[in-house]
């Protein structure tokens, strides 16, 4: 459906109230998918609403006039203008969007997205909730009837793959990082039974190494682009006659043809499938084989195809093949004028060899290739070495390409366009042989949905998941284990990029809970603070998409939300200096965390003077400590260690460096507590080149200055050391609620916290 070139296949219907609810409708051309999502927008600059146009990237937006947009807010119609100024903005009536014509049982939006969903209404929560998506449903609305009149389509029924309210069901990251993941990566799940399916799944997979490498081979037997194409089937598109011709209907019949010629390699590949996931045990592989592989409609419309479409037919990647299969795809004998157009095809095709074998002969050119493109058709590849700088007069439009001349000529171009029209004529004709085939395809049109999505998700658990794990050595990726409100371990865990780069990466832990919600981590430049910040996101995302993790072991609280602040930079596009970017993305972090956050900080504080960014810094972590949410706070700010003096639920860790003949030797470990490495900061400043003197005198200053912090840092350590020791109990006590310890061990485990807390030996 997407036109050739264009970056995007997403198509955005957005539709706000004055309660500040907004409704998306993300419609995907490609993927014949619609999502909607309908939330409460936070913030007065649209944050969350930013974040899905990020992660949607749409080729269009449609907007309501901007008559309803909340108090203090600017509206959507304004939000497109100031920040999407290179994406199509459309404006619709507000009666498109019918949000305010609820009728007495169902709005006219839910009535077409229960017509068009591939799944039943009530699978989706339309007969229950209605009313409460009415926004979303709105935007849908206005986006399926934009499309159908723009792209002259008619949406079949029971064929789009509909999902509504995704924020519910997936953990968002924050916009500033979604250049780093795409797809599956940027909303994993939040369900932890689909989260412990797919390990089962990958369980299954990883253990049996006849299944794991049957299921990837037969996947290769379906074409890469099945569900980028059978989503073709989802649109009907205006109805070919012999007096409709042209280059664009020509290639919307060459879609189409290339579209069953797909569908028919893929449907031949489905008795593959069924064989390699006959005994499968998971779960997911089980109800993949019921679903599909039993499905007696796939077998029938692959005869329906069979009586139509010849039997040798396949599927290609390879241009020229691509188009000579597309022109042959009916059988002969079925329709007497395109049995004439591909006489002329065959007959350019043979001409256009010939003259290239003219070539070899007249010019001495015995390298001579000719390649093919569906841009530019056929032209000429001849090596430099064979022409020493002389081309003969009769070849045009030379190009250098590397090592060879493209070029092409008079001939050659004359022959192009024939040929070109000679298959666009057999494109147009085979499109009318098999307009009855369509149509019994479109009334299945949903078990075709599902196929899509049956061959993504397998193509993700094993080429994706399953393949990355198994080329590591043994043991090196390990199943996470999951928890709604436990605390979040991970042991020993690396970062899954860094770490195929580096042999010698150093792993590292991690340990949140209710009594120890903060970790602030601190260490020089360059120590390896946020490498263990990205690390930590990783892992968590690798888990909830539910795929193994590199660490020893793990326990995922599950996490509804990830919130970062990592990176500076002055922000010109809205004239806001590296502080004020800062602020802002504090700022909506403040304003949409929840407690099964998670939050990742790092440096905040240090774009202004030195007394503000440090006040900043302790006062976000008093509120963050406040709402008892999971963070991981790096900084260079020493002075921020006193929180842990003053609230029990604060760790401090740090990474080692040792001071080598004023040289800093980096070893990335984690260690607890806080270790100062003196004057860091005026060693690196040294090997930078700075003076002597300039050093001299700042040391002689930042040595007063932490001698009055240490005296404060003992005063605190005394007064809450009572705290700290009760916090520590809890912290253990905790532990021991969520672990899988039998009755006996954890009696001993109590005895043993009992003792300890009496003679004071609790350490952190």
């Amino acid at each position: 459906m997407e036109e050739d070139g264009e970056r995007s296949s997403f198509i955005i219907g957005l539709i706000e109230n004055r309660a500040k609810e907004v409704g998306v409708a993300a419609f995907d051309l490609r993927l014949a998918s619609l999502h909607l999502s309908q939330y409460i927008e936070t913030s007065s600059s649209y944050q969350n609403t930013k974040t899905l146009l990020h992660f949607y990237d749409p080729m269009v937006i449609i907007v309501p006039p901007n008559k309803l947009a909340p108090d203090g807010m600017v509206g959507v119609s304004e939000l497109v203008d100031r920040c999407y100024t290179s994406t199509k903005k459309v404006i619709m009536a507000r009666g498109c969007f019918d949000d305010t014509k609820l009728f007495i049982n169902v709005s006219q939006g839910a009535v077409l997205v229960k017509s068009l969903a591939a799944k039943e209404p009530s699978a989706l929560g339309l007969d229950t909730y209605y009313k409460q998506y009415y926004l979303c449903l709105a935007a849908a609305a206005a986006t399926i009837k934009w499309t159908e009149a723009e792209k002259g389509v008619i949406v079949t029924n029971h064929s789009l793959s509909v999902t509504i309210n995704g924020s519910f069901d997936h953990m968002n990251i924050d916009a500033s990082r979604t250049r780093l993941l795409r797809a599956n990566l940027l909303q994993p799940l939040k369900d932890i039974e689909t989260i412990n399916a797919r390990l089962d799944c990958l369980d299954e997979l990883m253990s049996n190494e006849e299944l794991f490498f049957g299921v990837s081979q037969v996947l290769r037997k379906f074409p890469k682009e099945t569900d980028r194409v059978l989503c073709h089937f989802c649109f009907k598109p205006k109805q070919v006659t012999n007096e409709v011709l042209g280059h664009a209907n020509a290639r919307k019949s060459q879609v189409l043809i290339a579209s069953i010629i797909l569908l028919k390699t893929a449907l031949e590949a489905l008795p593959l499938l069924s064989k390699v996931l006959k005994d499968a045990k998971s779960f997911i592989l089980c109800n993949i084989y019921k679903s599909v592989c039993e499905n007696e409609k796939y077998a029938s419309i692959r005869k329906r195809i069979e009586v139509v479409i010849d039997e040798d037919v396949l599927h290609s990647r390879v241009p020229f093949v691509a188009r000579t299969q597309q022109c042959f795809a009916v059988k002969a004998g079925v329709d007497g004028l395109l049995d004439v157009a591909r006489r002329s095809f065959c007959d350019t095709s043979e001409a256009i060899h010939s003259l290239a074998n003219k070539y070899r002969e007249e010019f001495k050119l015995p390298n001579l290739k000719m390649p093919f493109n569906n841009r530019q058709g056929f032209y000429f590849s001849i090596p430099q070495k064979d022409i020493n700088g002389k081309l003969p007069s009769k070849f045009i439009q030379v190009l250098k390409h590397g090592k060879n001349i493209h070029c092409s000529t008079l001939e050659l171009a004359s022959l192009n366009v024939r040929n070109k029209s000679a298959a666009e004529e057999c494109y147009m004709r085979t499109e009318l042989c098999v307009e009855g085939l369509i149509d019994a395809i479109q009334k299945d049109v949903s078990i075709l949905t599902m196929l899509a999505e049956v061959l993504c998700l397998l193509d993700m658990i094993v080429n994706s998941f399953a393949h990355t794990i198994s080329i590591k050595p043994v043991d090196r990726y390990t199943r996470p284990e999951f928890t709604e409100n436990g605390p979040m371990a991970i042991d020993a865990g690396r970062h899954p990029v860094l770490e195929s780069l580096h042999n010698d990466f150093v792993p590292n832990n991690i340990f949140l809970s209710e009594a120890s919600n903060m970790v602030v981590v601190m260490g020089p430049n360059m120590s390896g603070k946020s490498t263990y910040l990205q690390q930590v996101c990783l892992i968590v995302i690798l888990a909830q998409i539910g795929c193994y993790v590199p660490a020893r072991f793990s326990i995922i609280r599950v996490v509804d939300r990830i919130f970062t602040r990592i990176g500076t930079g002055d922000n010109l596009e809205s004239n806001s200096s590296t502080f004020m970017t800062e602020m802002k993305e504090t700022a909506y972090l403040m304003q949409n965390v929840s407690p099964r956050s998670l939050i990742v900080m790092d440096e905040l504080g240090r774009a202004t003077s030195s007394s503000d960014g440090f006040a900043i810094a302790w006062s976000c972590c008093e509120h963050l400590l406040s709402l008892k949410v999971y963070t991981i706070f790096a900084t260079h700010m020493e002075n921020l260690s006193e929180l842990a003096s003053i609230y029990p639920n604060v760790k401090i860790l740090h990474f080692e460096v040792d001071v080598k003949n004023n040289r800093l030797d980096f070893k990335f470990n984690l260690r607890d507590g806080l270790r100062r490495v003196p004057h860091y900061g005026l060693l690196l400043a040294r090997v930078a080149g700075l003076p002597s003197s300039v050093i001299e005198t700042a040391r002689s200053i930042t040595e007063r200055i932490t001698e009055k912090e240490m005296r404060r840092m003992e005063v605190n350590c005394t007064q809450y050391e009572s705290i700290q020791m009760i916090y520590r109990v809890a912290q253990r006590l905790i532990c021991l609620k969520y672990s899988n310890q039998d009755e006996e061990a954890t009696r001993q485990a109590l005895q043993n916290l009992k003792e300890s807390y009496i003679e004071g030996r609790l350490t952190s």
